[in-house]
């Protein structure tokens, strides 16, 4: 990997050519993402059928376009029993963490006779986009579920592209099984988001979609944003390290190689304070790329997004974390925790030597659904807060709106709107 002296112009460099990964620079795609659109929107199904086929291969119908039972059913059979084992123990976790994030309605009443409140009221129908194509994501299922299921969402519905089969990855199916989907329907792409977002024929409109995608599905998903909610715009995958010299190379360099080979533009990066360390780093990153089963995947990522940035000292290095703002943040200092309460922007953050990203991936409990390019800024990680939404609540008596009616029609005439000020002083005429 490259070494590199962190100075204020390379920190800015760096943050340009990451941003070259969002999906917001892929604009020449929007004018297909925008037919798909607008052909489900109008023909439905037809148009859902004519993409599946084109892009997919496969034939689908009205009649097959749903996951059936017994195709759930053969999926436990040719799944092994261990790793659905793990997948369980897996959930346990996730929804236990998500557990705690659950918030409630609340009403504040005094002797005044005013009643104030929020009612939180779960979304009543979330689409769940799950990829297929070059690999499988059975723990992008539970993450994107649980946290549904936790909120309280009536129906939770789940598309994902078939295989040349025309079957969905059986432990795909397992996962959304054991998590508690309750639709799963056999279409992908762009065309899958339009389904969600419009409905068809076959699938009913949701409110919500979440879940990753390639680039038409994310402009897709950007695109219907306002028609219904979405979690967010999913960029590439991304980590920082943070280290210094007490930090294990072998480990930083494991996991830097961790996120290099999710795709071509994934971004690893280490900051450190060691000039050894860095050298060290390097040297153990060949060494895991030789080896690896995805090393030319690897390799691309690493010479377009991968960095070694060799820091004055600990708090240049920290600023630059919080420039970055990355999906996954690790630290490896002597003391992590003290270094944690410095940083103020990252979707996870993994302390120590043995909190490894991979464990947040799978198996922690904390959602691995997190903010990419830079948007950890403003962005969380998705929770039980994605699926719910919050209504005011205001009651007040008349002896309790009688105390402040002349307040209320003098701010409403001093914005020259006297229907609101009637609105209030109706209720106080002469009787």
């Amino acid at each position: 990997m490259r070494i590199v002296t962190l100075t204020e112009k390379e920190k800015n460099n760096i943050l340009e050519n990451m941003l070259k990964r969002s999906p917001n620079q892929y604009g020449k795609y929007q004018d297909a993402v925008d037919e798909i659109l607008n052909a489900v929107k109008d023909r439905k199904d037809k148009a859902l059928f004519e993409y599946t086929e084109k892009f997919d291969g496969v034939t689908i119908t009205p009649e097959t376009i749903r996951v059936t039972q017994e195709e759930i059913d053969e999926a436990y059979e040719q799944v092994d029993q261990e790793l659905i084992d793990v997948i369980r123990k897996a959930l346990v976790n996730i929804r236990s963490y998500h557990e705690k994030q659950v918030r409630y309605s609340w009403f504040d009443s005094k002797p005044d006779g005013t009643l104030l409140g929020q009612k939180i009221t779960p979304l009543e129908r979330v689409g769940v986009y799950v990829p297929g194509g070059k690999a499988v994501y059975p723990s992008s299922v539970l993450m994107n579920v649980m946290p549904a299921k936790v909120a309280g969402v009536d129906r939770i519905v789940m598309t994902t592209p078939p295989g040349k089969d025309g079957k969905v990855y059986p432990v795909t199916l397992v996962a959304a099984n054991e998590a508690g989907v309750d639709e799963i329907y056999k279409v992908g792409g762009a065309q899958a988001i339009a389904a969600l977002a419009y409905g068809t024929e076959s699938i009913r409109k949701v409110d919500k979609i979440v879940g990753p995608g390639n680039i038409f599905v994310a402009l897709a998903k950007r695109t219907v944003y306002g028609h219904v909610s979405i979690d967010s715009i999913a960029g590439p995958s991304e980590i920082l390290v943070l280290a210094d010299e007490t930090a294990n190379p072998r480990y930083v360099a494991a996991d830097l190689l961790s996120q290099a080979e999710h795709d071509e533009l994934a971004s690893a990066i280490l900051i450190t304070t060691s000039m050894e360390l860095a050298k060290k780093v390097s040297e153990e990153v060949d060494g895991f790329v030789a080896q690896l089963s995805r090393k030319e995947i690897i390799q691309k990522s690493l010479d377009s997004y991968g960095y070694i940035l060799v820091a004055d000292n600990m708090q240049d290095a920290i600023d630059t974390a919080n420039e970055i703002a990355s999906e996954h943040l690790e630290i490896m200092t002597a003391n992590p925790f003290d270094t944690m309460t410095r940083i103020r922007n990252a979707g996870a953050i993994f302390l120590g030597e043995y909190s490894s990203e991979p464990l947040g991936d799978y198996f922690a409990g904390p959602n691995h659904i997190l903010p990419t390019n830079g948007t950890a800024k403003f962005f969380s990680p998705l929770s039980v807060d994605d699926f719910v939404k919050k209504s005011s609540i205001i009651s007040y008596s008349e002896e309790a709106l009688k105390l402040v009616h002349e307040d209320i029609e003098k701010f409403a005439k001093a914005e020259k709107l006297t229907a609101h000020a009637n609105s209030i002083a109706v209720r106080f005429e002469e009787k």
